[in-house]
């Protein structure tokens, strides 16, 4: 059984994703054009808990957004 060294297939050795980066892959996601091959990295980043806490983040912002320019409107 041959032993892998590839560097990126060790967990502890993969490149964490930058705050750019993920809010990149996030506003990506939320517009629909994100690639394939980003979704493979965004996924084989580690964990997902920094696109979850942003895209939490830029729902609540979409949200509150949309509710003041209705606001804002009907005013």
């Amino acid at each position: 059984m041959p032993h892998n060294n590839n560097k990126e297939d060790q967990p502890s050795l993969r490149k964490k994703p930058g705050i750019l980066q993920v809010i990149k892959a996030v506003l990506g996601a939320f517009a629909g054009v994100q690639s394939e091959q980003q979704r493979q990295q965004d996924f084989a980043a580690g964990s997902p808990l920094p696109y979850i806490i942003t895209g939490v983040i830029f729902t609540l912002l979409f949200v509150v957004t949309l509710l003041l320019v209705v606001s804002w409107v009907l005013s």
